[in-house]
């Protein structure tokens, strides 16, 4: 293996819609960045499909929940994802996983990845027991048929989402 020299740096992409934000996706990239000197947090924008939370949203909420974490950034990307870790100049991709049926979806993908860009590594990292229930899809579930999410997402995402459904913010 060959040495990193001082001034490269190991930059890791943590890929998703986080259409919304969920607090395993912060336990994820929080994680990651205790591996890694940068993590990029990249917002898939998919022009086929309708988010809940717009780009510009998803971006804003991001930023402000990882503000504290200097060596997160977030950003959004199209296309191939193995193109834009490739731009960024990271080395590895980073996905959690919360199940065996996780990784068998996630496995085909890092393969196809890899076989693209063979530079390009992928980690996966077990989602912590406590939050291996929370999904984004799930979480839009409980939200449209009005359950309370405040312990599934970031406080600033369940004020977003109530302000979506008109529910006034509770205090917290």
């Amino acid at each position: 293996m060959a040495e990193m020299r001082s001034s490269e740096r190991r930059v890791a992409v943590c890929p998703g819609s986080f259409d919304p934000l969920t607090v395993g996706h912060v336990d994820l990239v929080r994680r990651a960045a205790v591996i890694f000197d940068r993590v990029v947090v990249a917002i898939l924008v998919n022009d086929e499909k309708t988010p809940l939370l717009t780009k510009d949203e998803r971006v804003a909420l991001a930023r402000e929940v990882f503000a504290s974490v200097p060596a997160v950034e977030v950003d959004t990307f199209d296309g191939l994802l193995v193109d834009y870790v490739a731009r960024r100049g990271a080395i590895a991709i980073v996905r959690g996983v919360r199940s065996a049926a996780d990784l068998e979806y996630e496995w085909p993908m890092r393969l196809m990845n890899h076989h693209l860009r063979p530079s390009i590594d992928t980690v996966f990292l077990p989602t912590a027991a406590a939050l291996g229930h929370v999904s984004s899809r799930l979480v839009k579930e409980v939200w449209r048929l009005g359950g309370e999410i405040g312990d599934l997402v970031p406080p600033v995402v369940e004020a977003r989402l109530r302000a979506l459904r008109g529910d006034p913010t509770p205090a917290r």
